[in-house]
This record gives structure tokens, C-alpha cells and sequence, in this order.
């Protein structure tokens, strides 16, 4: 069975490349849990906020990265009804794939998108009920990763983004339990406000075991710039600290954060509902940390 360090190692081996320089555009997010919109999607109180921020990324030339967890599958064994419940953000995600500027990393909540007939099966096409006809959704050409490199053309410079569960035992190698027991005990318990305690977003201690075989890894290989999700809490370390960079989520209460990188530099930032001293509410994004040029980071 494979240590926390060798399946991080595994995702870096087999992660995808690409290629980019200081006029790339990318927007990080993760752990999005878009669910059935009923009480337990914790998606859904934040999603006018997330299509809003998809809107700004796409006219801006953003490519999209969704570090894993965009989808709950735990919590929801259909995807037809997590698609009829945010056709909108879809749709979305869908003129981001079509214009080659869609990435997709599996987190441990959506792991069934390791497998491409999985993928296939339910994110090529859907049925549309007006016309009661078959539709394409995604079609068959999208993957999902495990990681994804992103590697600077000049420099040479390399940003490791994974999701992150592969530090956690029974959120990679017992993924089926922690499913089975999200479905069957902790969602109906989550509806009178008891979560999951081996959760990392929900357990601080569970949260720093994951950073600390995470950042194990890294002092191993030389530091590598290494993004990840999971915990649900956003992390922007100092030039000096190990470059361990965390995005956050998109289910906190009233927000949803992630990391913007562009002209060479990245920036932790902030989308949620503000006000004007008229009382107008607006979506505002906010600067949480950065910019700060990767270069400073060896």
C-alpha cells in the first residue's frame, strides 16, 4: 500500500503539462461540492456569486483550473441531478472547455471522474427535456486529471497543483468508506448542523496532517511551487516559507475564494456580496494577499 509520500509522488509523475509565460491568464478554484441545490448542497448558497466570477474570468481570457471536489458525489450518486440543479454553471464551464481554456484535477468527493467511462457516460451528453432529445454537454474529448504542471516556458519554473486528498489516507486509499458514511449517516446528520469530524475543512488537526505530508514531500523534491485544495483553507506563504499555496473553496459562508495568476505574479482573492452606502448589493472581488511574482519563490 502507498505512503502519503509516494501517492503525492504518483500524482506528480502522472500529472498533465502545460506550458505557460508571463501573458498566461489562469483562475484556481476548488472544493466547489456543487450539489442538488437541496438543503445539504453547500454550493448552492454561494453560486450567484461563483457565476458571476466564472462571467468576469471567461470575457477576461482566464483559462479555468478546478483543483478537484467541484462536483459532490458523495452526497449525490446522480450527476443528472447536480446538472439540473446548476445548468447554468455548466453551461459556463462548458464555453470555457470549448475555447480550450478548461482544466479539471478529481478531488476525493468527485473521485468517479478518475474514470473516463465514468466521464463519459455522464458528462458527454444530456437530455434535454424541451426538446426530448439527446444534447452534447461536454463531448467525449474531456479528461480529468490527478495533478497538472504548469511549467514556465523561459524559466522553467514548475507549479504542482493537485487537490490535495492524497496526503489523507481515507480520503485517497478509503475514499468508498468515508462515501458510504457521508451518504448513509453524516448528510442526514448534516441537515440539524453535525459534519463530518474527519473531514480536514471540518477537523483543524486533520487539516495540518495534511499540510505537514504535503510540505514533507516538497522539502523532498527540491520545493516546488505546490497548489492544492481540500482543507478549504486559503494559504499564501511568504517568498522565505515553503511555497505551499492553498485556494480555498467556494462554499464558505458567505464567499468564495481562489488564486488568480497572471503576469507572472499570483494573488489570493475574494468574490462576495457587498454593499453600497445606498443599500445596492453588488459582487465585489477582493485582494486577500499578492500580488507577488512566482519568481520569488525557488
Amino acid at each position: 500500500m502507498l505512503s502519503a509520500q509516494k501517492r503525492i509522488q504518483k500524482a506528480y509523475e502522472n500529472a498533465k503539462c502545460i506550458s505557460f509565460d508571463d501573458s498566461s491568464k489562469f483562475i484556481l478554484m476548488s472544493d466547489c461540492h456543487r450539489g442538488d441545490n437541496s438543503v445539504a448542497d453547500n454550493f448552492a448558497h454561494n453560486r450567484n456569486i461563483y457565476e458571476h466570477a466564472l462571467k468576469y474570468y471567461f470575457k477576461n481570457n482566464f483559462t479555468y483550473i478546478e483543483l478537484g471536489d467541484g462536483d459532490e458525489l458523495w452526497e449525490n450518486r446522480k450527476f443528472k441531478n447536480i446538472f439540473e440543479a446548476h445548468k447554468n454553471i455548466y453551461r459556463l464551464m462548458v464555453k470555457f472547455h470549448r475555447n480550450n481554456r478548461l482544466h479539471l484535477i478529481y478531488g476525493n468527493h468527485d473521485m468517479a471522474y478518475a474514470n473516463p467511462h465514468y466521464v463519459q457516460k455522464y458528462l458527454n451528453q444530456f437530455f434535454d427535456d424541451v426538446t426530448d432529445q439527446k444534447k452534447e454537454l461536454f463531448g467525449n474529448d474531456l479528461k480529468f486529471n490527478e495533478g497538472i504542471i504548469l511549467k514556465h516556458q523561459n524559466t522553467q519554473q514548475e507549479l504542482f497543483l493537485l487537490h490535495g486528498h492524497q496526503a489523507d489516507f481515507m480520503n485517497s486509499v478509503g475514499w468508498k468508506i468515508n462515501r458510504f458514511m457521508v451518504y448513509y449517516f453524516w448528510k442526514p446528520l448534516q441537515l440539524f448542523g453535525v459534519f463530518d469530524p474527519t473531514s480536514p475543512a471540518k477537523n483543524y488537526r486533520e487539516l495540518l496532517k495534511v499540510e505537514r505530508r504535503i510540505k514533507k514531500w516538497m522539502l523532498q523534491h527540491h520545493n516546488p511551487i505546490t497548489i492544492i485544495g481540500h482543507t478549504h483553507r486559503p494559504r499564501f506563504p511568504k517568498p522565505n516559507e515553503t511555497p505551499l499555496f492553498n485556494d480555498g473553496s467556494c462554499v464558505h459562508p458567505r464567499s468564495i475564494t481562489g488564486l488568480e495568476i497572471e503576469n507572472g505574479k499570483i494573488t489570493l482573492i475574494k468574490w462576495h456580496i457587498s454593499t453600497t452606502g445606498n443599500g445596492h448589493l453588488f459582487i465585489d472581488r477582493e485582494i486577500l494577499e499578492g500580488p507577488k511574482n512566482l519568481s520569488l519563490y525557488h
